[in-house]
């Protein structure tokens, strides 16, 4: 019997964004290194005794030449390889100083957002590469009968609150008033370089080319495999432990996780709570967005917990 016990490696990651957002630092591996050639978010392993943080400081500034002057929580991820369990403990760069450059030899180049699926990493880095393109604010409208007022929200929670995520939530109409409803709203969104989620089967992509599907609790737990293809986002609404390893076994991008806290619509369903939260949070090995309850204040807590950020219906639509 086989009973060795994989070595834990915990990293510290980077995610530096430039300044206008659309480009992310990475670096390549030296080829006589494990996994060689392949592209990563710069880092490395923490000494004893040291944080993500005071590590990934160390890091840029023995690798890349800059100190960082501000930097946030993105994402945790564990990935077992064959050899070794490890951790990335994943940071998105605000604000640094210095111009980056390979100290120790290795390639280093700005990507745009939208080519970094055409470069190689190493599987641990993948769902990286979804918290990296996700904004941290995810808006779920509200069902609204009248399509101008409709349209006339969704316009400015874009235009003057920067919304740039969408879930296009709307139970009451029927296929055909749906799609139409969607067709407008994409249109919107494309205007503001915003991306659309459909909150239902995932035929819908066949009548509308939008950016994804939105899966119920309920459609997430029936599927035996990934609904859509790889081209388009998948997410899905979770509640508990079962559903997130669900949503990561079928391939979901990200998902919401709820209720963090008791809401009016559901004031019979028990909370979740933050410490719990970020217990789930800590192994679903995908971005995770805190629902229930949730407003703009709550952004910055849920960061620091693991959250990619925070959805909401009553926050955005106003």
């Amino acid at each position: 019997m086989n009973t060795m016990v994989k070595r834990r490696v915990h990293v510290a990651a980077a995610a530096i964004i430039s300044a206008d957002g659309r480009e992310v630092l990475l670096a390549r591996r030296p080829s006589n290194v494990d996994q060689g050639g392949l592209w990563e978010f710069p880092g490395g392993k923490l000494a004893p005794y040291e944080t993500g943080l005071e590590a990934l400081k160390r890091e840029l500034h023995e690798e890349l030449g800059v100190e960082i002057r501000r930097a946030q929580p993105l994402i945790r991820i564990h990935h077992e390889y064959a050899d070794k369990h490890v951790l990335l403990d994943v940071w998105q760069v605000h604000d640094f100083a210095g111009e980056p450059f390979g100290r120790e030899g290795q390639a280093v180049r700005w990507v745009p957002m939208e080519e970094l699926h055409g470069y190689p990493f190493p599987a641990a880095n993948l769902p990286i590469l979804r918290a990296v393109m996700l904004p941290t604010e995810y808006l779920i409208s509200a069902e609204e009968d009248d399509e101008d007022v409709f349209l006339e929200r969704l316009e400015r929670a874009m235009r003057e609150d920067g919304v740039r995520l969408v879930q296009l939530r709307a139970k009451t109409l029927d296929e055909d008033a749906y799609v139409a409803r969607a067709e407008k709203a994409l249109a919107l969104c494309r205007r503001f370089e915003a991306r659309l989620m459909l909150n239902g089967e995932p035929t819908l992509l066949e009548r509308v080319d939008a950016d994804g599907i939105h899966l119920t609790s309920e459609r997430l737990m029936s599927l035996e495999r990934r609904p859509i293809s790889e081209e388009k986002w998948l997410a899905a609404s979770t509640h508990d432990r079962e559903q997130l390893d669900q949503a990561h076994r079928i391939g979901c991008d990200f998902v919401t996780l709820s209720p963090l806290r008791t809401t009016p619509s559901h004031p019979e369903v028990a909370p979740i709570g933050w410490h719990d939260f970020q217990q789930l949070v800590e192994h679903a090995g995908m971005p995770v967005f805190a629902l229930g309850g949730m407003t703009r204040h709550d952004a910055n807590h849920a960061r620091a917990v693991g959250a990619q950020g925070i959805a909401s219906i009553r926050d955005f639509w106003k």
